[in-house]
């Protein structure tokens, strides 16, 4: 007992050795340079994959929730095939829908991971059909492409048998050290495997079930950027991330945070569902995108293989149609920043990254011309991104003895219009200036 006690001591020792010995204070890169390229991004497409395809039902929930028994959600082991699995194919279609980086699954909340872990035999080279890690070569065709590449893990994990919950209703245990000891040697295992992918980023889920102390969140933020400093790290993981993740609902108000995304699936389902056929159309979710742009944020749109590993065709129409859009305004989408307040301009805005131009999202036919007010700059320039055309505009109101500036008027004409979002170019002379007092009475003329 004394030598089984003293060889766990040693393996704790070693497992931890290089995160307690990197000072993560010093390890990592100052927060705003690591995470430059994220708020440059403005898109990015999740991707929920695993055996919960099989079945077409709710990811690793269905049997938390009891809506079906374990053994049966994981008979869906044995349908897993992934034999036309083409990660080059993906990747390709990522690029074409204008995301600048992805994020794969490689262990949902049910266990079973899509790399070939040494940790724990539940995975899809020894469990599935697939036969194979599915985690590499993706990793591998999406970096050809220069794209940022982040994997999701669960912290959590309902099918080991040291971790204490099991679903909603049944619990392993409420206290174990040795198990809550040998559960997180087996968590550190596995995140250290998911470091030898050098990932840009990694996104966590499930860190509502314990505490950061319990999780050894700090712990693992270390290990995380004592292998990569440049990493970036969501907000799941109990204080210690860097960028938060609302999901699902688009923010009403702009975030407090400064670097967020919006996480969205295209039906109601974030695994393949062949029975949700719910999807956005690629219109809302191009306003969606614009919604978030325009609260300096980012919008992370899911995609849901099937379990041979293609993509529904529902899914490839939206990625293609929503790269027509992105191909065609990318100098209003990447780098730019959160627009003007709302009270300027009736929709979304966006302004470049040194503030001299000032981008107006049209998602609606204009019942006459757009107007813009409060705007001290002059105007220089107005063009339809896109195509360039050169608008027309006036300032109507403007009093020579008032400081409140006039109204800014610019003419869209129908046939330069996009047929989703038309998106306008306003060059001002200097940063943007806005009137933001309060408009008095007149004392003297």
């Amino acid at each position: 007992m004394k030598y089984n006690k003293k060889l766990s001591s040693i393996v704790i020792i070693l497992l931890f050795l290089n995160v307690f010995c990197a000072n993560s204070q010093q390890a990592e890169k100052p927060k705003e340079k690591r995470l430059a390229w994220f708020k440059d991004a403005k898109l990015g497409i999740f991707i929920h994959w695993g055996i919960y395809a099989v079945n077409g039902i709710d990811e690793s929930w269905s049997f938390y929730n009891n809506y079906i028994s374990y053994p049966d959600y994981m008979k869906q082991l044995n349908g897993f095939t992934a034999h036309n699995y083409n990660p080059k194919k993906w990747a390709k279609l990522i690029e074409e829908s204008g995301a600048k980086y992805t994020i794969i699954t490689t262990k949902h909340h049910d266990g079973v991971a899509l790399w070939n872990t040494k940790f724990g035999k539940l995975n899809t080279v020894q469990h599935t059909p697939a036969k194979k890690d599915l985690i590499t070569p993706f990793v591998k065709a999406i970096k050809k492409r220069n794209l940022k590449v982040g994997l999701y893990y669960s912290l959590l994990d309902w099918s080991h048998s040291d971790y204490p919950n099991f679903t909603r209703t049944k619990k392993r245990y409420t206290e174990d050290d040795k198990k809550w000891e040998s559960f997180t040697k087996f968590n550190f295992g596995q995140l250290t495997e998911l470091t030898s992918f050098n990932p840009d980023m990694y996104w966590f889920d499930g860190d509502w079930e314990q505490s950061a102390k319990k999780w050894k969140a700090k712990e693992i933020r270390n290990l995380l950027l004592s292998r990569n400093p440049n990493a970036i790290i969501n907000s799941r993981l109990q204080g210690y991330g860097d960028y938060a993740t609302p999901e699902q609902g688009v923010p009403i108000s702009k975030p407090s945070s400064i670097f967020w995304e919006l996480c969205m699936t295209m039906n109601n389902s974030w695994g393949y569902q062949p029975n949700d056929k719910k999807y956005k159309s690629i219109n809302q979710i191009i306003r969606i995108l614009v919604d978030c742009i325009s609260m300096g944020g980012n919008l992370l749109l899911d995609i849901a293989p099937k379990p041979d590993g293609t993509i529904p065709q529902e899914q490839v129409a939206i990625l293609k149609g929503l790269g027509r859009w992105t191909k065609k305004h990318k100098e209003a989408i990447y780098g730019t920043r959160a627009g003007i307040p709302k009270e300027h301009f009736n929709g979304y805005t966006a302004l470049s990254k040194d503030k001299t131009i000032l981008y107006l999202y049209v998602d609606n036919k204009p019942n006459g011309p757009l107007l813009i007010k409060g705007l001290k700059n002059k105007v220089n320039r107005i063009w339809v991104v896109g195509n360039g055309t050169k608008l027309s505009h006036k300032v109507v109101g403007k009093q020579y003895w008032s400081s409140v500036p006039g109204l800014l008027y610019i003419d869209l004409p129908e046939k330069v219009q996009d047929k989703d979002v038309t998106v306008i170019a306003v060059l001002l002379r200097g940063k943007v200036d806005l009137f933001r007092e309060e408009v008095k009475a007149i004392e003297s003329n």
